[in-house]
């Protein structure tokens, strides 16, 4: 049994997507990080930077969601190519691509367009203007692939979420019409339903 500590966000929505598809059993814990509870003193043991997802696993406690995604992946062999293999090379760059632009950046365009609207006009366009590039980005990769790789992996699972608050960074899927494609397919996998509604439900994926 899996025990997974996280909250209704992007990040935390990667792992129990993840362990939905990869039919792991697990019991979700709620952080609510509206109320500060990723600085409780029990969670800073599991995750020393008081973020959320972590989980463990026995012995094992894993706190980053790429971190977490790889360790899922190598314990199941599931939803990843064959360690070194030229795929492999290709989801995990990938992955680094998410962790590094396609989250922060996009966290960042939400962050002043739906939660602080109006406080920083140069931030709102600098955050909005990268989100789109961000999206174009994944829209012509996706115009050659079915997935981020040609098989549904942890990449997968790291970029769909945070393209599920398109609304957030006012992006029209409309305008990525093979980001839109993907997105809805992913979206109508029961797991990818299940994943989302962890630790608790907030309501239906949003759909364009």
């Amino acid at each position: 049994m899996i025990d997974l500590y996280s909250w209704t966000t992007p990040n935390g929505r990667k792992i129990s997507i993840a362990l939905e598809e990869m039919g792991l059993e697990y019991k979700s814990h709620a952080i609510d990080i509206t109320k500060d509870e990723q600085f409780a003193p029990d969670f800073l043991k599991i995750s020393p930077n008081n973020r959320i997802p972590a989980i463990v696993d026995g012995d094992q406690s894993i706190f980053e969601s790429g971190a977490i995604l790889m360790y899922l992946a190598e314990k199941t062999g599931l939803f990843a190519p064959e360690y070194g293999s030229p795929e492999y090379w290709q989801m995990m760059q990938w992955l680094m691509w998410q962790m590094g632009g396609f989250g922060p950046m996009i966290g960042q365009a939400h962050h002043f367009l739906k939660y602080n609207k109006g406080k920083s006009e140069y931030s709102e366009q600098r955050y909005h203007a990268e989100t789109l590039r961000l999206y174009g980005v994944l829209d012509r990769h996706l115009a050659t692939s079915p997935y981020i790789i040609s098989t549904l992996s942890i990449a997968d699972f790291a970029t769909w979420p945070w393209a599920s608050r398109f609304e957030y960074h006012q992006v029209d899927l409309n305008d990525f019409p093979n980001v839109k494609r993907w997105y809805l397919e992913l979206a109508a996998r029961p797991a990818f339903a299940r994943g989302y509604a962890q630790p608790k439900d907030a309501g239906p994926i949003p759909l364009p």
